[in-house]
């Protein structure tokens, strides 16, 4: 019976005033729907990251030419712009046990005509390996093949995007002519959509053969990187190993940390990222937490005035019987439900918004059953904490002086 009047009793004094109880709960809406929409757009990151990098296994290294040293002198040529490894490289790497398949590329920005339209984008050189080391598919026509390698063929395989861009969405343009720095390429294929990988998008980019690009855009046999498929995840660390002790012996270097070349693992990019990712949450999460607090305080200030309104209510109860803890409890419950009500609104607000931010943004969002259950906990516990100092004060009146208030 006690619990049915006092969930009545705090209804009823909640909506007595639904001005000030909406412009209360509104404060709590916003905060609520700010963590929700923020912590939205940190997870969806994150996923997306993890889906992004796990797309091409998390069984892959890749080798990178490094730093150039010499006699005293170092020179940085930043990762993948040195000139330090070679085909030779990634068919030695391919002869080690632990090694699935390989794939040397050389890639390079360049601006690509075709029919009049034009576009700024990846071109890479590979091999027929790189679709089963990069998992990717094809949607129409054929990759790179191992015929094309050796007649130095000059014809290209367009990601989605590229397509998109060169020849209007969803267009066939197998068998049409595309330009890549003055040199004509023929259409062969259009790989499936992939999206990015962390670093690169592998929608809006061109593959051509390994050997073509070498001869034709680069004029040089370095490749910019060697991606390698290990066997399984358990023998990363030994084939990491074992391809640093190849190179370091081809390329006649003694000392480990003279090292030209730097091997990246996808494990730890993964892990990296993820970390970097959790911390960003934290962060959207932390800024949005202030609007929460600004809201926690409109809650204490209303019920610090209700208190002050309601104190003849107050005294009057007192002298009937009523126990300072009822009182306490009371009000308490008042500051909760406003919490609570703006809280589950503030939820559907905050879900509203990161749906918006997805669709219109173009930003990836992912709003989880645990953020939702935090959020809504969160807006109880400033229910508790905002709302504790009002109704102890409630509770800590003396009913004489109570009745006397005017």
């Amino acid at each position: 019976m006690f619990i049915r009047d006092l969930l009545k009793e705090s209804f009823s004094a909640i909506f007595i005033n639904k001005a000030r109880s909406g412009l209360t709960i509104l404060g709590i809406v916003v905060g609520i729907g700010s963590v929700v929409a923020l912590v939205s757009i940190g997870q969806g990151t994150k996923v997306s990251i993890e889906e992004s990098i796990q797309s091409i296994g998390s069984n892959l290294l890749t080798v990178y030419p490094g730093m150039q040293r010499g006699a005293g002198v170092q020179v940085s040529a930043g990762r993948g712009s040195a000139q330090t490894l070679t085909q030779e490289d990634a068919e030695a790497i391919a002869e080690i046990s632990f090694v699935k398949a390989v794939s040397p590329e050389i890639s390079r920005r360049y601006q690509v005509t075709a029919k009049g339209t034009n576009t700024n984008t990846s071109v890479v050189g590979v091999t027929p390996f790189y679709l089963q080391v990069k998992n990717l598919e094809i949607e129409s026509g054929a990759f790179i093949s191992e015929q094309n390698i050796k007649k130095l063929s000059k014809v290209a395989v367009l990601g989605p995007t590229t397509r998109d861009d060169l020849f209007g969405e969803d267009s066939n343009p197998l068998g049409q002519k595309i330009r890549i720095n003055k040199i004509d390429f023929t259409v062969v294929g259009i790989t499936k959509s992939k999206g990015g990988t962390g670093f690169q998008s592998q929608d809006d980019i061109i593959f051509i053969p390994l050997s073509t690009a070498q001869r034709y855009l680069s004029g040089s046999e370095y490749v910019s990187s060697i991606s390698v498929e290990i066997q399984d995840e358990k023998f990363m660390s030994d084939a990491e190993t074992a391809i640093t002790n190849l190179l370091l012996e081809r390329h006649n270097i003694s000392d480990p940390q003279l090292a030209d070349f730097s091997i990246m693992n996808q494990a730890d990019v993964l892990e990296t990222m993820t970390s970097v990712s959790n911390t960003m949450t934290i962060f959207l999460g932390a800024i949005a937490g202030i609007s929460l607090l600004v809201g926690g305080i409109g809650i204490m200030n209303m019920m610090l005035t209700t208190v002050t309104e309601r104190t003849r209510e107050i005294g009057l109860r007192k002298a009937l019987g009523a126990k300072s803890r009822e009182i306490n409890v009371q009000f308490l419950t008042e500051s909760i439900f406003l919490t609570l009500i703006g809280g589950i609104i503030g939820v559907i607000f905050g879900w509203i918004v990161s749906l918006g931010i997805n669709k219109f943004a173009n930003i990836t969002t992912s709003v989880s059953t645990e953020s939702i259950i935090l959020a809504v906990g969160v807006s109880a516990l400033v229910g508790i904490v905002f709302g504790y100092y009002p109704a102890r004060r409630a509770a800590r009146l003396n009913p004489i002086e109570a009745l006397r208030y005017e």
